[in-house]
């Protein structure tokens, strides 16, 4: 990509991959400039969303970004809290997060998804007024799904490597499959409220 096309990458949206009944649903915090210039969620080299993806047991090779209406097949789709491209993640507001939050909340209520992934505790915790939360499963569910804050997969987490976040992500899985085998009744969705 040449400087010129990611720069009109720039606030686009890009669709999500999504069906009904999924076992997991990823939501990133927003698509990255090259994502918004390729369609392609977690398109940006640096990601290390598809091969954590692929090494936690979720997918049976690394899928390239262009292969992401794959996942389907596996149960698994990806949203973002929040639709429109940006160079990076704090260029968005506390606003728009707790609005795509009510928007993330109302997909998921359609969609139906078991578990409802959040690629970024910090994301998560400005969208959803959870200000204590942690990565992990979380204490309550949005839109009928059981929700699990996963670290982000950008290059720029440091704190977090391949191995460490396919250890995490493997955990959500081993909850997937024991959950897919014994399903629980689905709470009441929560509605997100802005944070007081």
């Amino acid at each position: 990509m040449t400087p010129e096309e990611l720069r009109a990458a720039r606030d686009r949206t890009v669709p999500d991959v999504v069906a009904g009944s999924l076992r997991v649903l990823f939501c990133g915090i927003n698509p990255s400039l090259m994502t918004g210039a390729t369609g392609h969620h977690f398109a940006h080299p640096g990601n290390r969303f598809w091969p954590v993806l692929h090494r936690s047991g979720f997918t049976p090779r690394q899928l390239k970004p262009a292969e992401q209406a794959d996942l389907l097949r596996y149960g698994l789709g990806i949203t973002n809290v929040v639709a429109r491209a940006t160079a990076r993640a704090d260029e968005l507001s506390a606003e728009e997060f707790r609005e795509g939050g009510q928007i993330l909340a109302a997909k998921v209520e359609l969609l139906r998804p078991q578990w409802l992934a959040v690629v970024g505790v910090t994301a998560y915790r400005t969208a959803f007024g959870r200000r204590t939360a942690r990565i992990g499963p979380q204490d309550h569910m949005i839109g009928g799904a059981r929700v699990w804050a996963l670290p982000n997969p950008s290059g720029l987490n440091a704190h977090w490597t391949v191995q460490t976040m396919a250890e995490e992500y493997a955990r959500l899985l081993a909850c997937v499959d024991h959950s897919t085998a014994s399903p629980a009744v689905p709470a009441d969705p929560v509605i997100p409220t802005e944070a007081p």
